[in-house]
């Protein structure tokens, strides 16, 4: 029987670059920090924060900055026996600029491939893939081969079993939209995949890409007529929308917060949510504990290490705003 996890999500990874002076454009940054990042990779560290037994599918280069990688992943307590090197391509590195509250450019350096798009088939663990309680899974995953294939033969794997997660994950520039055939489009990728999935988590761009819907619950009823159970669409400041297919509604709003760094709040929304869906928690409970997780996490420089603590999340809620920044988290 293979060991079962909690939470096991496949896709991007990389070494997050951030300036550790805001307000400045990255020709006058003179000094940064060094984190580990990948959205699917920082919602497995999030739902280890919160005390759930998490995994991770991917791939690095086999140089230092892999290596780095895996040191961290075991300190976050993230089982990294799926995350193996590739020697063609290096270890991405991705830098960010920050101009609170609400402008975080990212630059993503993955060329002329990151080792994260090389996850084959051949090589998933499919019992443990089907097996976890949560697989989670992302956009991103589908714009390149031999990933694409990897990620639907996860999917295929699971059978909707459980609770498999579609993190919308939309970052057009990884994507060759230059005249694809119809069938590779990212939309037609999207649609493929909902039907496969139990869960569909994505702000209004994403939304859109993957129905063609804006408006939060015209595409919430869109992800839901595509096949998932659960739709949950991110507003930024104007909170998430949460629509079950039993007709259940959470419109939540977010909570306070002074943004420091926004990059790494919908990963912790995304570990969050997982540990509250585990934990069978009703619809709107689960919104308002991820909104607090990402909110917390809104308030700090980083993003894998800024993930909260179960109590850190409960603090939040019972003050109704992240009031206060741990020392050293503001630069």
């Amino acid at each position: 029987m293979p060991e079962l996890y909690d939470v096991i999500t496949m896709g991007r990874i990389g070494v997050d670059l951030y300036p550790l002076q805001t307000g400045l454009p990255l020709a006058r940054v003179e000094t940064f920090g060094k984190f580990l990042g990948g959205s699917p990779t920082n919602v497995a560290v999030a739902a280890a924060r919160l005390g759930r037994r998490t995994a991770v599918v991917t791939r690095t280069g086999r140089d230092a900055f892999g290596e780095y990688l895996h040191h961290q992943l075991r300190e976050f307590g993230v089982d990294d026996r799926w995350v193996t090197p590739v020697d063609a391509y290096p270890t991405p590195v991705t830098f960010c600029e920050i101009f609170p509250p609400d402008d975080f450019p990212l630059y993503f350096y993955r060329q002329p491939k990151a080792p994260d798009l090389e996850i084959h088939e051949s090589e998933l663990d499919l019992d443990a893939v089907r097996s976890a309680r949560v697989f989670w899974m992302t956009g991103t995953g589908l714009c390149a081969e031999p990933s694409r294939t990897a990620t639907l033969a996860a999917l295929r794997a699971r059978d909707r079993s459980g609770i498999t997660v579609f993190d919308l994950d939309w970052r057009p520039m990884f994507w060759d939209t230059a005249e694809p055939a119809p069938g590779s489009r990212p939309t037609a990728r999207y649609r493929e995949v909902l039907a496969h999935a139990t869960v569909a988590v994505g702000n209004l761009d994403e939304c859109e890409i993957a129905t063609g819907e804006r408006e939060p619950y015209a595409a919430a009823r869109s992800l839901i007529a595509a096949g998932v159970e659960l739709a949950v669409v991110k507003q930024g400041p104007k909170g998430v929308l949460a629509v079950r297919r039993d007709g259940t509604v959470a419109d939540v709003p977010p909570l306070p917060v002074e943004v420091v760094n926004g990059l790494g709040a919908g990963d912790a929304f995304g570990g969050a949510l997982c540990h509250g869906l585990l934990a069978g928690w009703e619809t709107e409970r689960i919104m308002r504990y991820a909104n607090a997780a990402g909110a917390i996490v809104a308030s700090r420089l980083a993003c894998s290490s800024a993930m909260p603590f179960p109590y850190e999340v409960e603090a939040a809620l019972t003050e109704g705003a992240v009031t206060s920044r741990p020392t050293g988290a503001t630069p």
